[in-house]
């Protein structure tokens, strides 16, 4: 079943689209519109607009783009139905019946793939508290890591037995097929049998959990030293590790001005279980700048308590950078005498641990701390050299406020004027804005030989005319008086005329939704095209609305122009040589009449 097009419209009409995006990014005002950095690609200078006028969002960065549904199915990593039901419990609207029994077209769906997580849940659950089955998982939680029952429960672990098809069997039974459980995760397919095969085996199991309440993924820990000592769901229809942090669903709760971030599930249930319940940790990957996202809607300040080998002070800076460049106050833990917060509080207790974590560090402290720890201050080249690589660390922050502190502090541990220090930082600030702006260059040009065009592929092929049915497309977004010059067939053009696919899709969409009772709106594209393509869709009206020229005779020059390249590939196939090089003639004469 189509949700109602009606339906769709209320729903976006009651969404404050800059209400919504604020949620997830600081927006300033700009004019009209508001600005912030983009939450779907990683970027320094903003280029993510919202403009509350016409309910929609733009990344001038990566190009994301569209309503506030396709916002939702971004940043929350839903389909269109579940987006859209995102929004109608925010507006207080009732779903539509009888959307269970829609076909679904699209393979296994994220409801699916939910479902599926919940019975397996359900199923590692009940092997773990089997005395048979579970012996082994129970005797690692509870036997070396000391859980209690409640905490076991309160966090739904399990146990995946050593068993090659129980899982699936069971499944099976419940009516998934072997298709739906590979996507979802659970089960893989031997490359030499053909047979079907439990993904997770004998390990312990940590449901993930998303800030709604649903299982969207599984982490397994084995019970001994064999490799891969964490096993983790991929990406699946439901779940992308970069949008989740794990216990980010009891730790939003807590409403605490702070968050612990830990490198693991077992470091994460030990400090909830001693009472710090606003403890999370990402999901067998490093930080990414969408776990900073997340936590900026969520709290003011995290503090990061890896471990204190070289990859976790590795990892510590990384993090600290990451969380920095979305305003976030970082602070770092040091545990002395522990290798992590599991073991510091098995040995010292939670107040200990309390008073550790009011005593930590901030993120420049501790990177300070590391530098000057390599140098002999009472040496002049030392100091020199531990100065520079100071003022090089001071330039990479964003706040002109925090620079001039940060010099002011290192200015009194060396012994330096500040205002020779200022000087230093601003020429290393100016050379790394540089270095970032080469490298975004190179990272957008390495992206787009690597993928190409994703949406619209056949553009390759054609991009002159890819450019000519783009052009046109954005005056029809824009302008309903052209839509109908078109509907009436005062200018006939059809999907024919279109020569890349994806644009005559669009062409198609438009013009019939155009001719509807309410007319054409945006946001009913999103039923049939993906968040990558309505973030094309997008860019087509936004280049076409930043140019003067939008009248009566662009429309009617864009339209010449699809017509005459059309005529060109017509005549190109039919082998009119000649035919086709007066044509070129003809339009390089006109043009340069034209130009007189």
């Amino acid at each position: 079943m189509r949700l109602p097009d009606n339906f769709i419209r209320e729903v976006v009409d009651r969404t404050d689209i800059e209400e919504l995006v604020g949620r997830y990014v600081t927006l300033k005002r700009a004019g009209a519109n508001l600005l912030g950095l983009c939450p779907f690609h990683s970027e320094k200078t903003p280029s993510f607009t919202v403009t509350p006028a016409k309910k929609m969002f733009y990344c001038f960065g990566c190009h994301a783009g569209g309503d506030a549904i396709t916002f939702v199915r971004m940043a929350e990593n839903l389909d269109y139905v579940d987006a859209v039901e995102f929004l109608a419990n925010r507006a207080g609207l009732q779903m539509p019946r009888g959307l269970d029994d829609r076909p679904e077209e699209r393979g296994v769906t994220r409801k699916r793939v939910l479902e599926m997580n919940l019975e397996a849940a359900k199923f590692f659950r009940a092997c773990l508290f089997d005395p048979a089955l579970g012996a082994p998982g129970m005797e690692y939680l509870k036997g070396h890591r000391h859980l209690t029952d409640a905490t076991i429960k309160h966090f739904g672990l399990g146990y995946a037995p050593a068993n090659f098809g129980m899982l699936t069997d069971y499944m099976h039974k419940k009516g998934y097929t072997d298709e739906e459980l590979q996507v979802g995760f659970l089960c893989g397919k031997s490359q030499k049998t053909g047979r079907s095969f439990d993904y997770f085996r004998g390990r312990v199991m940590f449901p993930i959990i998303d800030t709604v309440g649903n299982v969207v993924a599984f982490g397994g820990r084995v019970l001994d030293d064999s490799k891969p000592k964490y096993l983790n769901t991929s990406d699946t229809p439901a779940f992308r590790k970069s949008n989740h942090l794990f216990a980010l669903n009891f730790a939003k709760n807590c409403c605490a001005e702070r968050m612990i971030l830990c490198e693991g599930y077992m470091d994460v249930i030990a400090l909830h279980a001693a009472g710090f319940e606003f403890a999370v940790a990402t999901l067998g990957t490093a930080i990414t700048p969408n776990h900073a996202r997340i936590f900026s809607k969520y709290t003011k300040q995290v503090i990061i308590t890896y471990d204190s080998d070289e990859a976790g002070q590795n990892a510590a800076n990384k993090a600290m950078r990451i969380l920095g460049e979305v305003g976030m106050e970082v602070r770092v833990l040091k545990l002395d005498g522990a290798k992590d917060p599991d073991e510091y509080i098995v040995k010292f207790g939670a107040d200990k641990f309390r008073r550790a974590l009011d005593g930590s560090r901030t993120g420049f402290d501790y990177k300070m701390d590391n530098i000057l720890a390599k140098y002999d201050l009472t040496v002049s080249s030392d100091r020199i050299r531990a100065s520079g690589e100071l003022c090089e660390l001071i330039a990479g922050y964003q706040s002109p406020i925090e620079r001039a502190v940060y010099i002011d502090q290192i200015a009194k541990k060396l012994k330096i004027a500040p205002e020779i220090l200022q000087n230093t930082v601003d020429k290393a600030r100016m050379k790394q804005l540089a270095q970032i702006r080469q490298r975004e260059g190179r990272d957008a040009q390495n992206e787009a030989r690597k993928f190409g065009d994703r949406v619209n592929p056949d553009a390759a092929r054609d991009p002159r005319a890819a450019a000519a049915e783009e052009n046109l497309l954005g005056l029809l977004l824009i302008f309903p008086e052209y839509r109908e010059e078109i509907a009436s067939g005062r200018e006939p053009l059809t999907g024919e005329d279109f020569t890349t696919e994806f644009n005559r899709r669009v062409f198609e969409a438009v013009m019939r939704l155009h001719g509807t009772e309410e007319g054409f709106r945006f946001e009913l594209l999103g039923e049939e095209f993906s968040p990558e393509e309505m973030g094309r869709i997008r860019r087509m009206e936004v280049a076409r609305q930043m140019l003067t020229q939008n009248g009566p005779t662009a429309f009617r020059t864009a339209l010449a122009g699809l017509r005459d390249l059309r005529r060109e590939r017509e005549l190109k196939k039919t082998g009119n040589l000649n035919d086709f090089l007066q044509m070129k003639r003809n339009k390089l004469h006109k043009g340069k009449v034209d130009a007189t």
